[in-house]
């Protein structure tokens, strides 16, 4: 075989080598963040138990990240903010920090279509919450 023919095949082989590590990683790091959304648990916060003050929480499963601040007074969510939300489609689910201030809970429904989001930024105002609690 000719020197430039061997070179070219080698050259073919690491790409379609590459190729696939790169392909089989994606598809590792898409099944991983699918688990940790699964494995997502919610509990009931009661907000009688939460002391006043300003609270950060954080939720991220590799492909969505929320960051929020949260606001007790009086036991009352006061303010959430959203201080971060890496998502792909997932922006729609940033309407449900709305639905938590007016049903001053977590437990809200997640947003058709934006379900895995909803999932984190519902999460990521639990963890803010629970750093209220005695």
């Amino acid at each position: 075989m000719k020197k430039k023919t061997k070179i070219l095949l080698i050259c073919l082989a690491a790409v379609l080598t590459a190729g696939l590590v790169a392909g089989g990683l994606y598809l590792k790091s898409i099944a991983d963040y699918k688990e940790k959304v699964a494995a997502i648990q919610f509990t009931d916060i009661d907000l009688e138990n939460v002391a006043d003050g300003t609270y950060e929480g954080r939720c991220d499963t590799g492909v969505i990240c929320a960051e929020v601040t949260v606001t007790v007074k009086d036991h009352v969510i006061t303010d959430i903010e959203l201080t971060k939300h890496e998502n792909s489609r997932g922006t729609p689910a940033e309407a449900i920090l709305g639905q938590m201030l007016q049903k001053q809970t977590t437990a809200v429904d997640a947003v058709t279509g934006a379900t895995n989001s909803s999932k984190v930024i519902r999460k990521a105002v639990e963890n803010a919450l629970e750093k209220g609690l005695p």
